[in-house]
């Protein structure tokens, strides 16, 4: 007999969460549903919810669940993100703190087991939806969208660089897009997500606890085609168009081009608000970022989801060593001025061989092995 599911959503969220209910399973029948909840965090993942996650969802692939829900406390976020202030915090000293080699390590592990997956995985993107809530979701097989989502991988403003398979889903996007996401960190909001590819189906927020209802009330064994039904049955049957429509070609015209420098000169050659509101963006962000992020996508492009998550290894740990990383995350998350010092401060300082480093194995640091 399947278990009743009108208790299950809304959510009722604990005022203090602890390690134990960072993250909450449940099962109804055999569907299966997880829960990330650090509302006042955003929802944010942080290691113990990986190692929480990566067992529970492995056995109930093994075990051939129905399908695996995923969504996000509250009303605000999915998931925003890796708790990327305290890997900050533990990159200073690594021999003591391994967590900066832990964290990334087993979230591309967590991310690889989505992809690979054979129980239908949903993932409801509703909320603010960036950094490592995008690799629990974007390489799952149905990617849910609300009016309140909003994507983003701002990554080269924290000194980092787009990762947990970003690198494979930004360089297969057509005509420079997913380079212009990846440069600039803009942000997507609701339908948007649906012209980018982002997301597979989009339901509006008010429609929410209906679907999670119609999901779970699904007859056993019901198999991808019958989900689709659901989601589809939720999805608006016409959708505005893609707000960065009228940008599309100049999209295309700078994004393409074969070079960070080539960009810049491009948009500076380009006199409308746009081009040169995105020349700014892109000054802001951290040039050694912005160098290897375009390299990433641009070696990202030919190699596959699991050769793009042992390159993005290797750059997450170069990252740790590199001085933007913990700079970035002081300037927009420690101290807020929004006012980061790179090292080096300018474009042309980073040399090609500075980039080419990034990609190259570390001494002492083991290879990302994939399960």
């Amino acid at each position: 007999m399947q278990r009743p599911t009108k208790t299950l959503f809304p959510i009722k969220v604990a005022k203090m969460s602890t390690s134990e209910d960072e993250v909450m399973f449940q099962e109804f029948s055999n569907k299966c549903t997880i829960l990330l909840n650090r509302p006042k965090a955003l929802n944010a993942l942080n290691l113990t919810m990986i190692r929480k996650i990566y067992p529970v969802m492995k056995q109930w692939n093994f075990d051939g669940k129905d399908f695996i829900l995923i969504e996000g406390a509250g009303d605000k976020a999915f998931c925003a993100g890796g708790d990327v202030r305290a890997v900050a915090e533990s990159s200073k000293n690594r021999e003591a703190n391994p967590l900066s080699k832990e964290f990334f390590y087993e979230e591309y592990q967590l991310n690889h087991l989505i992809a690979t997956l054979k129980v239908p995985y949903i993932a409801l993107i509703h909320g603010i939806t960036m950094g490592g809530g995008v690799g629990l979701s974007i390489h799952g097989h149905f990617r849910v969208a609300s009016d309140k989502t909003l994507f983003a991988m701002p990554e080269t403003a924290i000194g980092l660089f787009p990762d947990v398979g970003g690198t494979y889903v930004l360089s297969r996007m057509k005509d420079g897009l997913g380079m212009y996401l990846a440069l600039t960190g803009y942000r997507l909001k609701g339908f948007d997500t649906i012209h980018a590819g982002i997301a597979t189906h989009f339901v509006f927020s008010d429609q929410l606890p209906k679907l999670h209802a119609s999901l779970l009330n699904l007859p056993d064994n019901p198999g991808v085609s019958k989900i689709e039904e659901v989601l589809h049955g939720y999805s608006p049957k016409t959708v505005p168009d893609f707000s960065l429509k009228r940008y599309q070609s100049q999209i295309k015209e700078h994004f393409c081009l074969s070079s960070v420098e080539e960009i810049i000169q491009s948009l500076e050659g380009d006199s409308s608000e746009w081009a040169q509101h995105t020349k700014g963006t892109m000054l802001k962000m951290s040039p050694t970022s912005l160098k290897i992020t375009f390299e990433a996508l641009k070696r990202g492009k030919t190699l596959s989801l699991e050769d793009c998550f042992s390159m993005e290894y290797r750059l997450s740990q170069h990252c740790m060593l590199a001085p933007d990383f913990y700079e970035g995350v002081r300037a927009v998350l420690i101290d807020k001025d929004q006012n980061p010092k790179w090292k080096p401060s300018k474009l042309e300082e980073v040399s090609e061989e500075r980039v080419k480093s990034f990609f190259q194995q570390i001494d002492g640091v083991p290879e990302l092995k994939l399960n």
